[in-house]
């Protein structure tokens, strides 16, 4: 698996514990409709929310969650709405969450941005 693979499913596992440490229940993950993925899946209370992780190793490129622009929150709005039809869900509340992952030598961040879009 490349680097960037490796580094992003890490990302995404450091992603799940933190929202289980918040008291999030996990429905799926790598949920995916066609070639559009949904990273994470959970309930907090009455609201699904549907989260997009990105992870980086420096922000030399921009911070990682620059990376979510119109185009992938599309993909993701797509995505969720398929989810919820095929779960035959209808539920009070829904959110778009981002969580931003940056892992360099030494430093190891997770920004948890809620209702993000």
């Amino acid at each position: 698996m490349a680097s960037h693979h490796e580094l992003g499913k890490k990302g995404e596992q450091m992603a799940a514990a933190y929202l289980q440490g918040k008291q999030y229940e996990l429905l799926h993950t790598n949920w995916t409709y066609g070639k559009k993925e949904i990273d994470i899946i959970a309930r907090q209370g009455n609201t699904i929310v549907f989260v997009e992780v990105k992870t980086r190793s420096t922000q030399f490129f921009g911070m990682p969650e620059e990376a979510v622009n119109n185009q992938k929150q599309e993909l993701l709005l797509r995505a969720a709405d398929h989810y919820l039809y095929r779960h035959s869900l209808n539920p009070d509340n829904i959110r778009f969450d981002i969580i931003s992952v940056t892992l360099a030598p030494g430093l190891e961040e997770i920004t948890h941005f809620e209702d993000a879009f």
